[in-house]
């Protein structure tokens, strides 16, 4: 690959089965159902047991993959400890299967807060304030009137229930595993206290903080409407560049492990402010937010992926904001018209 960043391993894991990434160190790969297919979680040996980083998706077809991956690569020992690196769901589905049959969890105080409110929250339909959300996006009034009489998503329909109890990880904590001294560096954007690990001798947990090739989603939804997570996002990628060197291997949530983190946090942060200023330019006429998607993606969004443009198309128009770049006012249909100011 261009750029500095390199992927040592060509391919990923078969399902069900193991990649040894480095002396202790084991690359399983979890199926989504979705564009981006998979997940990557990571299994750490010690002698009382597997450190396993992150889980994938609770569902029937996890949970065999998971039986399969204790009856074969870590047969060895039983699992003793869950990292999560973030509450979101791919990341989160089965820890609280794995924590029901013996393991510790282990997370941010953000992340399984947010991770176990979540699972109980259940919604037949769209609460009033995420309604709110979405007129102020712009949508139109029949797909307001839709979404209103169709049930949301819900944690708790890809998430295990998990049990009261957790250990908690904190920003500069060292942890033993492996055979390495790691240290939690926490970063934040893409999720609140996202967990990242770096170990004594180069090899970084990324999580969804450290991905290759692809941006991590950053969005605003119901629950904060005023939040500007794209803001969190790069001042976590530059106090990253303090930690990072060319020779470090990134273990990523998603994609393939890769070297060559300096270029790629340049990247990361060139990315977003390169969106910012195309947002800047297109409003120089006032629109809606679901008239912003074409600068930010420069690409056709199609209907499956609507959902998660518009909140990461408000996390820019909001970072803009902020910035003191662009106002916003109501229009007649209660719906946020943004413009540029001169």
């Amino acid at each position: 690959m261009t750029d500095g960043i390199r992927h040592p391993f060509a391919e990923p894991p078969k399902e069900g089965e193991a990649v040894m990434v480095a002396e202790g160190v084991l690359w399983l790969r979890l199926p989504l159902p979705m564009a981006l297919d998979h997940v990557n979680v990571y299994a750490l040996e010690d002698a009382d047991g597997w450190t396993v980083i992150d889980t994938g998706l609770g569902s029937r077809r996890g949970k065999a993959i998971w039986e399969a991956l204790l009856a074969g690569p870590l047969s060895r020992h039983p699992v003793a400890r869950v990292i999560l690196t973030h509450h979101h769901p791919d990341h989160v589905g089965l820890a609280g299967w794995l924590q029901a049959r013996g393991a510790e969890l282990m997370a941010t105080r953000t992340a399984w807060l947010y991770a176990r409110m979540l699972t109980l929250d259940e919604q037949p339909r769209p609460s009033a304030e995420a309604m709110l959300f979405y007129r102020r996006a712009g949508l139109d009034a029949d797909v307001l009137a839709r979404r209103a009489e169709e049930r949301p998503f819900n944690f708790c329909d890809v998430v295990e229930p998990m049990p009261v109890g957790f250990t908690r990880l904190t920003a500069d904590q060292s942890l033993r595993l492996a055979g390495r001294d790691w240290t939690i560096r926490i970063g934040h954007g893409h999720a609140p206290d996202h967990a990242t690990l770096w170990s004594d001798d180069g090899l970084v947990l990324g999580g969804d903080q450290l991905l290759p090739g692809i941006s991590a989603n950053i969005g605003v939804y119901p629950t904060e409407p005023e939040a500007d997570p794209v803001t969190e996002w790069l001042e976590s990628c530059r106090a990253f560049q303090h930690h990072a060197r060319e020779d470090q291997l990134i273990l990523p949530g998603h994609k393939l492990p890769f070297t060559g983190l300096p270029p790629r946090l340049t990247q990361m942060i060139d990315n977003h402010e390169g969106a910012l200023a195309r947002l800047h330019d297109h409003l120089a006429e006032a629109r809606r937010a679901v008239a912003c998607f074409a600068p930010l993606f420069r690409r056709q969004i199609g209907p499956a992926e609507e959902g998660v443009a518009l909140v990461e198309t408000v996390a820019h128009l909001n970072c803009l904001l902020r910035r003191g770049l662009v106002s916003r006012s109501l229009d007649a249909d209660g719906a946020w018209l943004w413009e540029r100011l001169q």
